[in-house]
């Protein structure tokens, strides 16, 4: 009797564990599964192992609002220099600061409501006496990076660093940059465009006018051990070598970007402009020491009208498209937002792709040899057949919902005898692109063109290519 009296209280125990286990098994996945929103919330990051910062990364895109901006330059360049970082800042939008060596004077004051808020760069003079420091201008440039962090303590995903003569394209920045894991330990960087610079330095160093971009870990990082790092490297002399080498012992190497231009380059850089590679146009440097690049602009006025195209489509500035015009057999390069050449030849796109060079390297003379840069060049040819008509972007307007127009000029009478069919006469070229931007460039785009004999006026119209389609 006593032993089926203690069977039915096991009994009765079964079933209250088994009622007790399905009402928690139902209150867990009613209010961690069907309300993920606040439940998940309320449990503490050390045990989700997520943090703040990442917790976001899968919920909202990378925008301009989350781009933070360190710029450095001095109080005497920022009096001529301005105008190049209002050409492409955005106030009340972006967002960052530009540290001078001292207050600014003169006509720097009142200070522009155009230009990026200021800040008086940490005064380093002891510390400077103390680790005898070669180059103390390059300390300060240097140590920017751990002031800019400081003043902005959280709330951005990425760091970029530039100078005063540097013009940043950030709509394509922030498209680039989406691709990106933010929470991870990234230096994104370009080299220099001539091979002996980078062999001075370091083929695996970003060159800073380029822009130097930091994710928010590795910017952190490198401010936490800033004084540890000039301390260490007190005796290099370049403000890019001292940042790669600190950021080397951090454990993080270079993630080269093809957008970002430091520029080194002197004279007339039309050709290099011309044929840039089949990347997003991120930055371009340096605008103070090249020639004007737009014909009757000076320096300023060049950099606010190629904003202009920029501010259009960012996404094509620069991309290069190349058509032919079969029956006169020319060949058509567009430089979209820059300049269009009309080679009275068909030409191969594998050769057009290869910049003419206008230009000498970084510290060259006129004297020197050719082949000083990280990419192939095209030497520039008087020859009829070889020698393009050039021509300069003069406009752009939105035509329609889907189509935009640019409008390019002759810049000069090309002053050759033709080489088949004569190009002398167009004096315009009118391209039409599509409205919608671009963003993943795994293949250029397409375009036909159309041009009525003994015209003034050339057309060429933007497609993407057939599947199968072949440019030749």
């Amino acid at each position: 009797m006593s032993s089926a009296i203690m069977f039915k209280k096991k009994l009765y125990s079964i079933n209250l564990l088994l009622i007790f286990g399905s009402v928690s098994c139902f209150c867990f996945i009613f209010f961690y599964v069907k309300q993920p929103n606040w439940a998940a919330n309320s449990i503490p990051s050390s045990i989700t192992g997520k943090t703040h910062l990442q917790s976001n990364s899968s919920d909202s895109p990378t925008t301009t609002k989350l781009l933070l901006f360190g710029l450095v330059g001095s109080e005497k360049a920022m009096h001529h220099r301005k105008d190049y970082i209002e050409s492409w800042w955005r106030p009340n939008e972006f967002r960052g600061y530009l540290y001078l060596d001292k207050t600014p004077q003169g006509n720097l004051l009142p200070w522009s409501s155009a230009s990026p808020p200021y800040r008086v760069s940490d005064d380093l003079t002891k510390f400077i006496k103390e680790t005898h420091a070669y180059a103390p201008i390059m300390v300060r440039m240097v140590h920017a990076i751990m002031e800019i962090v400081r003043d902005e303590r959280k709330g951005f995903r990425w760091l970029i660093m530039g100078d005063d003569d540097s013009i940043f394209f950030v709509d394509n920045m922030v498209d680039v940059l989406a691709k990106y894991d933010h929470t991870k330990y990234y230096y994104l960087g370009g080299p220099s465009e001539c091979i002996i610079t980078n062999y001075g330095f370091s083929f695996n160093m970003g060159f800073g006018g380029a822009g130097l971009i930091f994710s928010y870990p590795l910017a952190k990082a490198l401010a936490n051990d800033m004084e540890g790092c000039l301390r260490h490297y007190a005796h290099l002399h370049s403000a890019d070598h001292i940042t790669m080498v600190c950021i080397a012992d951090i454990g993080v190497n270079l993630s080269p970007q093809k957008g970002l231009h430091q520029v080194d380059l002197r004279g007339n850089i039309a050709g290099f402009l011309s044929s840039h590679p089949k990347n997003l146009l991120m930055s371009l440097h340096h605008f103070d020491v090249v020639n004007p690049i737009f014909p009757s602009m000076n320096r300023f006025e060049s950099s606010r009208h190629l904003m202009k195209a920029a501010n259009a489509d960012q996404s094509r500035l620069l991309q290069q498209t190349i058509c032919y015009l079969r029956r006169h057999r020319w060949s058509i390069s567009i430089s979209w937002g820059y300049s269009v050449h009309i080679y009275e030849k068909i030409i191969p796109r594998s050769w057009l792709q290869n910049p003419i060079e206008t230009f000498r390297r970084w510290g060259g003379s006129k004297m020197d040899p050719p082949r000083y840069f990280l990419f192939n060049t095209r030497a520039p040819s008087k020859e009829s057949c070889e020698a393009p008509h050039i021509f300069f972007f003069d406009s752009v307007k939105k035509i329609s919902k889907n189509s935009t127009l640019t409008s390019y000029i002759r810049s000069s009478p090309r002053k050759l005898p033709p080489c088949v069919l004569s190009a002398d006469i167009v004096s315009h070229v009118d391209v039409y692109s599509p409205a919608t931007k671009r963003i993943e460039i795994d293949r250029c785009e397409c375009c036909d063109v159309t041009y009525a004999d003994r015209t003034k006026r050339a057309t060429v119209r933007f497609r993407e290519c057939r599947p199968e389609e072949i440019i030749r």
